[in-house]
């Protein structure tokens, strides 16, 4: 036999129970099927801010299909970073005329190649979300099976305890009564330090002495009798402590035996983290503020924290918050997601929970099935759960008219 006929033996016997039509296009190709469309490329990156959070942004292509993401900064702030990634001194590493289904190749031109991207991170971070709602478009699967399958079907879920007067135990009674009989049934929420301090949020000096301690022990004593055994609770900081005082917070909020402390220090790993690390027994939590896996990395060789939780739009979009998440895994340490913008972001971190084996669980606001920015809302949470959709990309389909109602001042239509 030669080379060729040897080849289409082999064919032959592992097709040998396929239909007859297909052997026969083996054999002799049907003139009549089309050869393979040519690559979509991508045509124009855009940018709309909306009044009341965040801008979105828009990629899209010679196809007709468009992809779409969120991310921080002001249209115009957004408009800027997209004309520098796409300007002409470094040409080659921007998106346009590009096929759309390169995410990493575009990844590392946009947060890698050229690495002086200050703030902009959170402007990439959302073009690369687009990417993916665009990918699975494209190739008509959701974004949790691009990023290799599910190992869930619903994503549980923590929300946030709104604030008022957290030394007052008629307060808590009547807050953790409108939580609890929240139809969405959510059974874990984050308890604000600022609220317990009676001060606004990081407006004090990092440092707590015994009577703030005192104090703040009292309000999370309050929040535990109100809410009873059934429902976690989060304290939340927001990375404004010194090392002294997160050690004396979390001696105070030890006996209600709170799900994690968040945050409690400067958002990049030091030797700070170590010191309370080894001070308490407390489940330690952060990373909404981390940037690519690098920034992970020393928390994750020290074993300083219990759990991370990365946000898409701060660490370098879907692509970023799934590399934190691979490294993660090989440290056992589980992640969770920070997820307090709007509709794009909560789907987004939806999908992408999806794909990680251990997330257990995601951060959501309350009222996120109630987003106006869809139609319908694609969102489903009950029982503290949020189920992960399965249409193709995000799976969100955006009301035009409302965003065209609901443009910041001066902000231009898509073109």
């Amino acid at each position: 036999d030669t080379p060729g006929s040897h080849r289409r033996s082999i064919y032959r016997f592992v097709v040998r129970s396929v239909p007859d039509p297909f052997l026969e296009r083996l054999d002799c190709p049907d003139p009549s099927v089309q050869a393979p469309k040519r690559s979509t490329t991508i045509t124009a990156i855009q940018a709309l801010e909306l009044k009341h959070r965040g801008t979105l942004i828009r990629v899209d292509t010679d196809a007709g299909i468009s992809g779409y993401g969120e991310c921080a900064g002001s249209g115009p702030y957004v408009r800027h970073a997209i004309a520098t990634l796409e300007g002409p001194r470094l040409p080659h590493l921007g998106l346009i005329g590009k096929d759309p289904l390169n995410i990493r190749v575009h990844h590392h031109n946009m947060f890698y190649a050229y690495a002086q991207r200050g703030r902009q991170m959170k402007v990439y971070s959302g073009v690369d979300m687009a990417l993916w709602d665009l990918a699975g478009k494209i190739l008509n699967a959701p974004v949790s099976t691009l990023l290799g399958g599910a190992f869930r079907e619903e994503i549980q879920l923590y929300s946030h305890c709104p604030g008022g007067d957290f030394q007052s135990k008629s307060e808590w009674r009547d807050r953790a009564a409108m939580l609890k009989a929240d139809p969405r049934g959510f059974e874990a929420f984050k308890v604000d330090i600022h609220h317990a301090l009676g001060l606004n949020m990081q407006e004090f000096s990092p440092s707590i002495g015994p009577r703030e301690a005192a104090r703040l022990g009292r309000a999370y004593e309050l929040a535990r009798e109100a809410f009873g055994p059934a429902i976690d609770i989060i304290v939340h900081c927001h990375c404004e402590l010194d090392t002294t005082s997160a050690i004396r917070v979390a001696q105070a909020v030890e006996p209600i035996a709170p799900m994690y402390l968040e945050d409690p220090l400067a958002p990049m790993f030091s030797e700070s983290w170590m010191a309370l690390r080894r001070s308490t027994r407390l489940a330690l939590m952060t990373g909404e503020n981390i940037e690519l896996p690098e920034q992970a990395a020393p928390f994750l060789d020290r074993q300083a924290v219990d759990i991370l939780q990365p946000d898409i739009v701060n660490s370098g979009g879907v692509t970023g918050a799934k590399m934190i998440a691979e490294l993660a895994a090989r440290y056992r340490t589980p992640v969770a997601l920070h997820n307090v913008s709007g509709l794009l972001l909560a789907l987004a971190s939806q999908q992408l929970a999806a794909s990680i084996f251990d997330c257990p669980r995601i951060e959501s606001q309350r009222t996120a099935d109630e987003i106006p920015w869809a139609r319908p809302n694609p969102l489903v949470i009950k029982g503290g759960r949020m189920k992960v959709g399965r249409l193709p990309g995000l799976g969100v389909e955006l009301d035009s008219e409302y965003l065209k109602a609901n443009r910041a001042d001066g902000e231009p239509w898509w073109s």
